[in-house]
């Protein structure tokens, strides 16, 4: 959502939640001249995105984000599908088998397999994360 300034002097983006971009205008219609960033613990992510925000409106090329790392957008996938799978009826076995592409095994083995455990884990963060913690995906670790 925009909501321009009665003055005309600076835009004010919302896109939702608790977040908004005020850019100041001072030239004519239009031209974008600055860019108000609070200066908290979460500056350093929105020096980030003004980055990647200038150098589109540019056109240059967009610098990726460094928010979140393969790894953990790798874990994150593994989490979701743990969690589609529970939720449609799936085992705890039946999820490792998919996501590890794990052989059939004995009720001991799996007793004693490091993926049971994976699972688990997969399975708890999971949980925080449709509970509302996928916020914190993209947020810089401090």
């Amino acid at each position: 959502m925009q909501t321009p300034a009665r003055d005309g002097t600076h835009l004010l983006l919302e896109p939702g939640g608790a977040h908004r971009l005020q850019l100041l205008r001072a030239g004519p219609e239009g031209v974008t001249d600055a860019a108000l960033i609070p200066l908290d613990a979460d500056g350093f992510a929105r020096l980030e995105a003004v980055y990647r925000l200038l150098a589109r409106m540019h056109g240059r090329k967009i610098p990726p984000d460094s928010r979140l790392t393969h790894q953990r957008l790798r874990r994150a996938q593994l989490m979701l599908r743990a969690y589609d799978g529970r939720e449609t009826g799936a085992t705890h076995r039946e999820i490792a088998q998919i996501l590890y592409r794990l052989p059939p095994m004995t009720r001991d083995e799996w007793q004693s397999a490091s993926q049971r455990y994976a699972v688990m884990a997969l399975l708890r963060d999971a949980r925080n994360m449709v509970q509302g913690g996928y916020r914190a995906l993209l947020r810089p670790r401090r």
